[in-house]
């Protein structure tokens, strides 16, 4: 999920994240803890959900202190219940305390994402259907987002604008149509020498069929079109692109749209109003303070 190569090509982004809270110094631990002081730190749920972004721990907690140990005691993508330990850590004590709130805030965040969306998924994969993310990511941390989605057995829709074609309504609007569009992504494509997925956002029949008309299309998204419209685009396209769902989808209509027969749904909902899961981050102290 999220490996230590992940997190070397987010070193500078980790820099600015311990700039921006450590500053000059943390003041208040180095006038209370003498430096060589060392102690033990553990991370615990306090309310139950699906845990990511453990792997971030460490390697921020050995920014502060290189020599410090951590012991897994859960992974990313298990679920936890109030009162787990996830982890326990070993180092110097001023590293523990200036650490904290940053270990913190990447794990209850990304924790949040991956419960959220296994939330989406247990109802959509009772019919088959995957549940994907968007980009209504938090910027500079998109990558870690969207492995918290594949924590919590969602799927990443496109990680930018630079992996899918993506012909949205704009796109169309301007190139005069869908066809016209879908083919100058094509010439393109050739010139260019890329082999890359196109999808096509519509927002009624008729551009479903214009859609299923022009050329390669490989998806089909359908924007904003009700559970029982979307019937009718099943249907229509009969197994000639995979079919995407989108717009206004919520954890409430979830299910009504998850049964209409389309392959995927995408919502921005996983990361762009996500709810923090509760943790606690306890220093135990090796000698009196």
């Amino acid at each position: 999920m999220i490996d230590k190569a992940l997190l070397r090509s987010l070193d500078d982004y980790f820099e600015l994240c311990i700039r921006e809270d450590i500053g000059a110094a943390d003041y208040s631990t180095e006038a209370c803890i003498p430096s060589a002081a060392r102690g033990r730190s553990v991370l615990i749920a306090k309310e139950s959900g699906i845990v990511a972004g453990l792997p971030l721990a460490e390697y921020l907690l050995k920014k502060f202190d290189a020599e410090a140990q951590l012991h897994y005691l859960k992974t990313d993508g298990q679920r936890v219940e109030e009162g787990d330990k996830l982890f326990e850590a070993e180092g110097r004590i001023r590293a523990i305390l200036s650490s904290e709130r940053l270990i913190l805030n990447f794990i209850q965040r990304l924790s949040g994402i991956a419960t959220r969306t296994a939330e989406y998924v247990a109802i959509a994969s009772k019919y088959g259907v995957r549940v994907a993310d968007t980009r209504k990511t938090t910027p500079g941390m998109r990558l870690l987002e969207k492995a918290a989605v594949r924590a919590g057995g969602g799927m990443n829709h496109r990680m930018g604008l630079y992996d899918m074609i993506m012909i949205k309504d704009n796109h169309a609007d301007f190139a005069g149509g869908i066809s016209k569009a879908v083919a100058a992504v094509e010439r393109f494509l050739d010139e260019k020498g890329l082999a890359l997925k196109i999808e096509v956002e519509t927002r009624n029949p008729e551009e479903v069929r214009e859609a299923l008309k022009s050329g390669r299309v490989d998806v089909i998204m359908l924007d904003n079109f009700k559970p029982d419209e979307i019937r009718e685009a099943v249907a229509l396209i009969d197994g000639r692109a995979e079919i995407e769902a989108s717009g206004n989808i919520t954890y409430e209509n979830l299910e009504a749209y998850a049964s209409t027969g389309i392959d995927y749904l995408s919502t921005g909902a996983l990361t762009h109003s996500v709810r923090s899961l509760d943790m606690s981050l306890c220093a135990l102290f090796d000698s009196p303070r």
